[in-house]
């Protein structure tokens, strides 16, 4: 095994309770093996000599093979848990730049507003008014606590918040934001929120808005602490074991979601490097993920910021939840096992390692009764030793086995918590981003220049040349529309932003869809909004995607509607770019966003078209809001692990308000081909019973080739050897004829002997050779060949009354089974191999064997 530890294992083993029974259990067994080992030196050192040297290697490579389990299960368990806070650390801070990006564009289209700009400048002087626009803004916007207009020298011309009780603002950020061309942002203490001990604002410069002086300041004020405490409460796990953080670039806690711990301003230790190992805090040692964001369409997020999470060791690998195999079909366990390899080579090295560990003690002890099969005195002595060999070496494989599997269970759940948690930040994504649109179209819904221009009731060329500066204007500023368009109370488009494209063209003149108008004009206030549904539209060059819709009042009385807005979501490449961002760049994951029917809304496989239907368990599809699960499934004809989350809303959207539309996130994890289950593995859990009373008869080999159970009379049969000892060769002959391989002699000496697939020669189509498999050394009539077969069985003893022949045998010489053995009270048949036809098979006339010479008859029948 070439199982390279990358950590201290007992650095961490004294906090992995199962772990460490393990090793102590295996520990006890490799001491029985020494005892076994010393007992056969001691009681039978004649006897025992053959089997000694493969003895000891058994022995070397158990205790190999328990080092590297141990160093395999610490490894994986650490890994497991790295894997898991990391991918959290990475959303925290990937969350909150995407977040404070629309903040930025937000801060940009606003300080532009019209009616806000000729406040600033002086020209209009009602201030009740604009606090109240103010107020609309945020009653859309709900993520800002406060905002503010100031002139140059820093008053405070209007804020949302009437608590407050300052005039003026002596923040530098004034004067830093006045001579700023674009945004600016603040994270620190500031007048414009006294008492408070840090605010993220976003200021911009104001112009006037006929001769383009600067003439004042807007600053938003983001609810940072809202936000913060609500990406902890949707992001944190379910125990509450692990610290979601946010970092400044020195290490200290900007925000916590247990400030009780780790409050505010406290350093602690970081793990860029994702480096597996323990860190010091408090008193504790924690396992550490660190992340910086990489960026959002060009936005940084604030310099140096960082998301992390923690978790105490001491209770880092407790509870790892159900067994990820309970309910798992056997079939599509062995499965996933035989693709080890893909997704975890460690696992698939100790799997390969147990198997030959297994195959030699399974060899030493069938090759021991062998040597004992029909003697009497001393090498009886040695059948005990093979006894405690054959019971040690099964506690050894039980052991292995189970912990094997939960290698396995251990390896799973990681990628299930991982596919779930993915899932759960998809739909996250998307609620947040959805409920940016849904800001959107109420607030340009109150853009005065186009209510003004919906309430004439004729409109000339100079009014819409204006209503269309304004449309483009927006546009121009917020890419994830491909469309905003005007449209009257009847329905008529009176101005849109997109032109024309290419076969679908929406032309002035055009309707909305009637259904779509009549819930529009039926919208109470400026707060309610309207979302089609996501299918096919010509607004959107018959591509499906959403249409987010409000209502234009009349200028001079909201109670009458004269209009809408249609903003129409860039669904295609904003959907894929959402799910691309949760993948990230693992590999062999697919992600889609599907409706409660399955029908995808978009995906990263392109086998599955928006609008085709992604097969789904049906429970999946009906998982309450805010329900997340992963389970192993075939998808594809691939073995897979798929995470399925449903949608809750993000602040009042789609939670508070009218608006309802589930979407599933679907994260797939492909681990490889379904495999197609023979029944030759379930066919060998094969016993056979001595017959009582039996005082005559003869021991026979008996072994596995494919699924059939045959046998060899004992004494034609010298020892097994194993199969990766041959040495691959042909000379042209038939496919039977697979290689060589060497023979000890004795003395020295040695020769090589020709080796055969017995499978091919009983015209059987042959089964990949595998750790089990074995080369048979048979003897007879002076010659010696090796017979591949595919496992050993046992050396039992039969009487002449439990032979029969079988029938029509005679008809061909190519029968190579003549005879059966009723075993088990004859509820199981052994076929037993005819070495006369055998050989005679395989030495043509002009060979060892001359077809004159009468074989020896096997002394059995």
């Amino acid at each position: 095994m070439t199982i390279a530890p990358s950590i201290k294992t007992a650095t961490f083993l004294p906090y992995m309770r199962d772990v460490a029974t393990c090793e102590q259990t295996l520990q006890e067994l490799n001491l029985m093996w020494r005892l076994i080992d010393a007992s056969a030196k001691m009681n039978c050192p004649f006897e025992a000599k053959t089997i000694l040297s493969s003895l000891a290697a058994a022995r070397s490579g158990f205790s190999a093979l328990e080092t590297a389990l141990i160093s395999t299960l610490v490894q994986e368990k650490v890994a497991n848990v790295q894997r898991a806070i990391g991918t959290k650390a990475q959303y925290v801070i990937d969350i909150i730049v995407r977040n404070l990006f629309e903040r930025t564009a937000d801060v940009g289209f606003l300080a532009t507003d019209r009616a806000l700009c000729r406040y600033v400048a002086g020209l209009q002087d009602d201030r009740a008014t604009i606090c109240r626009r103010l107020r609309d803004y945020r009653d859309k916007y709900t993520v800002y606590d406060d905002i503010l207009l100031l002139d140059l020298q820093g008053k405070i011309l209007a804020r949302i918040d009437p608590m407050a009780p300052q005039e003026a603002c002596a923040d530098a950020l004034v004067a830093q934001t006045i001579a700023s061309i674009s945004y600016v942002e603040t994270f620190r203490a500031t007048d414009l929120q006294p008492g408070r001990q840090r605010s993220l604002v976003y200021s911009q410069r104001m112009h006037h808005p006929d001769t383009g002086a600067v003439v004042g300041v807007l600053c938003l004020c983001f609810g940072f602490d809202q936000e913060m405490a609500s990406i902890f409460a949707s992001h944190r796990d379910t125990d509450n074991h692990s610290i979601m953080l946010l970092l400044d670039e020195r290490d200290q806690v900007i925000a916590s979601s247990e400030p009780r711990w780790t409050d505010a301003g406290t350093t602690v230790p970081s793990n860029r490097a994702a480096q597996p190992m323990m860190l010091p805090f408090c008193g504790r040692y924690y396992l550490v993920r660190t992340f910086r964001s990489p960026g959002y369409q060009g936005y940084p997020g604030p310099a140096g910021w960082q998301g992390q999470v923690m978790i105490p060791v001491d209770i880092a690998f407790n509870g790892t939840g159900a067994d990820a195999l309970a309910n798992l079909a056997p079939e599509i366990g062995a499965g996933l096992l035989s693709h080890a390899s893909s997704f975890c080579s460690s696992l698939d090295e100790i799997m390969k390692a147990n198997s030959a560990a297994a195959g030699t003690i399974q060899r030493i002890v069938w090759n021991g009764h062998l040597l004992t099969s029909g003697q009497s005195g001393e090498l009886q002595k040695l059948k005990s030793i093979l006894d405690q060999i054959s019971e040690t070496g099964n506690r050894s494989n039980a052991l292995f086995a189970q912990s094997i599997h939960d290698l396995f269970h251990t390896v799973l759940s990681s990628g299930m918590r991982d596919a779930q948690f993915t899932s759960h930040l998809l739909v996250d994504l998307l609620d947040r981003n959805l409920y940016e649109r849904s800001d959107d179209c109420r607030w340009w819904a109150l853009t005065t220049e186009l209510r003004a221009a919906l309430s004439l009731p004729v409109r000339d060329a100079a009014t819409m040349d204006g209503v269309n500066k304004v449309l483009t204007y927006i546009n121009g500023l917020y890419t994830v529309y491909t469309r905003i368009f005007l449209y009257d109370r009847d329905g008529v488009i009176l101005a849109t932003t997109g032109g024309s494209t290419a076969g679908a063209s929406v032309l002035l003149g055009d309707h909305v869809d009637a259904s779509c108008l009549a819930s529009v004009l039926r919208l109470a206030d400026g707060q309610q909004y309207h979302v089609s549904a996501f299918a096919p539209t010509e607004l959107y060059d018959g591509a499906p995607t959403y249409v987010y819709h409000a209502a234009l009042r009349d200028i001079a009385d909201d109670r009458k509607i004269v209009g809408g807005i249609g903003i129409v979501f860039d669904s295609a490449p904003e959907l894929l770019n959402m799910l691309k961002a949760g993948l990230g760049e693992r590999r062999n994951m697919s992600a889609f966003f599907v409706d409660r029917n399955g029908a995808v809304l978009c995906g990263t496989d392109p086998a599955y078209p928006v609008g085709s239907r992604l097969a789904l368990d049906s429970d999946l599809l009906k998982l309450a809001n805010g329900d997340s699960v992963s389970r192993i499934t075939v998808h594809n004809d691939q073995y897979a692990i798929v995470g399925c989350s449903v949608s809750s809303g993000y602040r009042e959207f789609k939670v508070t308000d009218s608006y309802r539309d589930d979407v599933i996130a679907v994260v797939f994890e492909s681990l490889g081909a379904v495999v197609e289950q023979g029944t030759a593995a379930a066919s060998r859990n094969v016993t056979v019973q001595a017959e009582p009373l039996l005082e005559t008869g003869h021991d026979y080999a008996t072994f596995f080739s494919g699924k059939n159970l045959l046998a060899i009379e004992a004494v034609c049969v010298r020892q097994a050897l194993p199969f990766s000892e041959m040495l691959p060769a042909s000379m042209g002959s038939g496919r039977e004829r697979i290689g060589l391989i060497n023979l000890e002699r004795g003395a020295g000496k040695s020769e090589f002997i020709w080796v055969f697939d017995l499978a091919r020669l009983m015209a059987e189509s042959p089964l990949p050779a595998s750790a089990a498999s074995q080369v048979l050394v048979v003897e007879y009539d002076g010659h010696t060949i090796g017979l591949l077969i595919d496992e050993l069985h046992a050396v039992p003893r039969f009487g002449p009354l439990q032979i029969t022949q079988m029938p029509f045998t005679s008809m061909g010489s190519s029968v190579l089974v003549t005879q059966v053995i009723k075993a088990n009270r004859a509820t199981l048949l052994i076929q037993l191999l005819d070495l006369n036809r055998v050989f005679r098979l395989l030495l043509d006339e002009d060979s060892l064997i001359p077809l004159e010479q009468p074989a020896r008859p096997l002394s059995a029948a």
